[in-house]
């Protein structure tokens, strides 16, 4: 029989608080430095193309989308999509943003091992995901001898795939950086530190991604081998 357990109640409000913590840091870094004009005049979408462009990477688009901060690169399609505001925005957060993606795209162009690994994983990660909710709010309560084990895997599955993501970001925005100094499109000083003030708060929502999907992981294995002990 499963019962009120505290130290889930734990994880999952220390988790939910930390994903928050980490999504309010990024859109009020963005808010704040999406106020600083870049003095290049840059769009997000012109500095996009170029980094592209200098790294001879021709059979990618750069398009626009709605929804803020929905910038992705799709290696799928070799898609470099930017939300609107940074597509057309010639502040530093959208160049910052925009080389951020653009260095995805040469990850993926240089076969970056981390990516490949993190593209092979997507799949396997979505079916987890799915299965998730099903077993932990179904048969989870009538068979949790059955349900845990795979709640174990299954967010097993995901905390590897968020561990994978972490170096892919790292070294996207450390590209981006080091892309946007070498181009000129961002000034060094207030410019530079501005633009790295938002990619490091960005990235500090996929660490905590990383934090929440290790504990629930962690608490699902701790919660397996306690019943193995207790049959025993």
């Amino acid at each position: 029989m499963i019962v009120f357990d505290p130290v889930y109640l734990l994880i999952c409000i220390g988790t939910t608080l930390l994903a928050l913590w980490a999504s309010w840091r990024v859109k009020h870094a963005y808010q704040q430095y999406s106020q600083v004009p870049a003095s290049s005049g840059l769009s997000g979408a012109d500095i996009a193309r170029r980094i592209l462009d200098l790294n001879g990477i021709r059979d990618v688009v750069v398009e626009p989308t709605q929804g803020l901060l929905s910038d992705h690169y799709d290696p799928s399609n070799k898609r470099l999509v930017l939300c609107e505001e940074n597509f057309y925005g010639t502040n530093v957060a959208a160049l910052g943003v925009a080389a951020h993606e653009a260095g995805h795209a040469i990850q993926h162009q240089q076969l970056y091992a981390p990516l490949q690994w993190r593209m092979a994983a997507v799949g396997i990660t979505t079916i987890a995901g799915n299965i998730i909710p099903f077993v932990g709010m179904g048969l989870f309560y009538f068979a949790p001898k059955i349900a845990i084990p795979i709640l174990a895997l299954c967010f097993g599955v995901v905390m590897v795939f968020q561990l994978i993501t972490l170096p892919v970001e790292f070294d996207a925005t450390a590209r981006a950086k080091r892309i946007l100094a070498h181009t000129g499109a961002v000034a060094p000083g207030a410019e530079t530190a501005a633009m790295s003030k938002v990619l490091d708060a960005a990235a500090l929502t996929y660490v905590a991604a990383f934090i929440s999907a290790l504990g629930t992981f962690l608490y699902y294995v701790m919660h397996m081998l306690g019943g193995q002990r207790d049959n025993e």
